[in-house]
């Protein structure tokens, strides 16, 4: 086991999909999985295969189309780990392996509480029905599996000696790796280092597994804590992209692999990340979760290579390294330009978006070629950044209920902001509906709210440039809550949670991204509630 290697875990698939609103449909989670695997992430927890079967079956798809070599590639190339999570129970052990089974490297997850709180109050089980329980069901996925990880939940605020026995009793079962989770981000930096210490010391067999972190972000600290981790010994750091997940979110994976790579003389320690990705990485996931990236945001926020006080200017004019402690293109921020227009042909899009990491279909490039037609015919220069929202936007979306034909707005001082739109039902019938509202926005959102007859709340909108220039390409994101009563029942907390969905629009009118925003947000709505309404009428 090289010691100066940590692997980076990540669970944006799983637990960064926990986020309010977070959720993505199948073919947005395997383009996230391909992103991550370019990555160069060592697992990728892939889901919660018994939370549901779409879980299970986007699960599946990532272990078969991410987990192996893709055809004619070298056989024996680099894949990463395929994990999916799985309570102590036989029944979601058992729908794990059918997901993860497939990938050249499967890995089942299994967890179980070791807080007393939790014990007492959410599983009702004494300490000796959950070492019992965690020592059956470790050995019941080793027997499926070669590599099984366990996790304490709420290992933060878990007695240590207690921990400690569990621990034994996973590694005895056959555990290969032991994550432990600050599930609730309780703990600080120096005991979160210690614990991981203790552990390390204290629990017989624990040479022979790798030691892992999972940290939230409650008080701010998931960062610290996970490198308090890895200092203490910790080679395994379970991680999301810009730290979506649950609450106030998880470890960053940009953060603790830059953090690792900047500061390496501090920790003598690599990754097998590519950090040339992680840019991208993160646009995608902003955008297929409609979570902006808060533009103050370490590493990948839109203000992390901005420099706008004098002194700073200054200072970068004379020398990049006097306010700058990595260069931009070290994290792939980049200004590269094509040498794309309205003359280029569909082979030379197919070619720089293949550079770009994007294999299309046949039918999903010629999609893409017709946007890309349009785009240059009102844009004077392309670029890579006006490419990928062009793809999300045309290749990526959910599948369409409504979809927009049409769109007119009136605004401005002399008049009431009204909006026509025309739109696509699932019948294949066109609608047209008017309305006014308080602005352009707010008219199209009413009368596309009066077509699909499926308000929501809108809880968020941003809108920004994806270029610079008048003629940029604009981008917008919102989340909506539906304000019908849906809810879902959380499979790991088994408890209701409120419906928040996430869309993204693409165009250089934006008022027409806005309304593709909001359609997309809608439409993975309607595609989750037909869902639930088809396994009701099934049972």
């Amino acid at each position: 086991m090289d010691q100066s290697y940590v692997r980076i875990f990540d669970t944006t698939l799983r637990d960064g999909e926990q986020s309010p609103g977070a959720s993505m449909t199948s073919a947005e989670k395997l383009e996230v999985a391909r992103a991550l695997a370019r990555l160069g992430v060592d697992v990728i927890e892939a889901g919660f295969p018994a939370a549901s079967p779409d879980d299970l079956e986007a699960v599946r798809r990532v272990a078969v189309e991410v987990g192996n070599p893709p055809a004619g590639a070298d056989p024996e190339a680099r894949v990463p780990i395929i994990c999916g999570l799985a309570r102590a129970t036989k029944n979601d052990i058992d729908k794990a392996w059918e997901a993860v089974r497939h990938a050249r490297h499967p890995r089942i997850h299994t967890f179980l509480a070791t807080s007393d709180i939790h014990m007492q109050y959410k599983l009702r089980m004494s300490r000796d029905q959950v070492m019992e329980t965690v020592g059956d069901m470790v050995a019941y996925a080793r027997s499926l599996c070669p590599d099984v990880e366990f996790s304490p939940e709420d290992a933060g605020r878990s007695n240590p000696e207690f921990l400690y026995q569990v621990l034994a009793i996973a590694i005895q079962a056959g555990a290969t790796t032991l994550n432990i989770p600050d599930t609730v981000g309780y703990t600080v930096p120096e005991e979160f280092g210690a614990l991981i210490a203790g552990i390390i010391k204290n629990t017989p067999g624990v040479q022979n597994c790798i030691v892992s972190t999972h940290c939230h972000n409650d008080l701010g600290l998931a960062t610290a804590n996970t490198l308090a981790g890895i200092r203490a010994g910790a080679r395994q750091a379970e991680v999301t992209i810009n730290g979506i997940g649950e609450r106030a979110g998880n470890t960053s994976l940009e953060e603790v692999v830059m953090s690792l790579k900047t500061r390496h003389p501090i920790y003598n320690l690599n990754t097998g990340v590519d950090t040339t990705q992680i840019a991208r990485a993160s646009k995608m996931v902003s955008n297929y979760t409609g979570i902006i990236v808060q533009p103050n945001k370490a590493i990948v926020g839109a203000n992390a290579f901005a420099h706008e006080a004098g002194i700073h200017q200054d200072g970068m004019l004379k020398n990049q390294q006097t306010y700058e402690i990595m260069h931009p293109e070290t994290v792939g921020v980049t200004q590269s330009r094509l040498v794309l227009g309205k003359h280029s042909g569909r082979h030379a899009l197919k070619v720089r978006l293949n550079q770009l990491g994007y294999n299309l279909s046949d039918e999903d490039l010629m999609k893409a070629f017709r946007r890309f037609k349009d785009l240059a015919d009102k844009k004077k220069m392309i670029t890579d950044a006006d490419l990928e929202a062009l793809v999300s936007d045309e290749v990526y979306q959910p599948q369409e209920i409504f979809s927009l034909d049409g769109l007119q707005v009136a605004c401005g001082t002399m008049g009431l902001p009204t909006a026509t739109v025309r739109m696509r039902g699932p019948d294949g019938q066109l609608h047209i509906q008017a309305a006014v509202g308080t602005g352009p926005v707010d008219a199209t959102y009413k009368a596309i709210d009066a077509v699909v007859q499926s308000p929501a709340v809108l809880l968020e909108f941003a809108v920004h440039a994806i270029t610079e220039g008048i003629d940029a390409l604009g981008e917008v994101t919102v989340r909506i809550q539906s304000c019908d009563g849906d809810s879902k029942l959380d499979a790991q907390h088994e408890v209701s949670v409120a419906r928040t969905f996430g869309g993204h629009g693409a165009d250089t009118d934006i008022i027409v991204a806005s309304a593709k925003a909001y359609l997309s947000a809608l439409n993975k709505y309607l595609v989750a509630k037909g869902a639930e309404s088809e396994k009701v009428t099934e049972q």
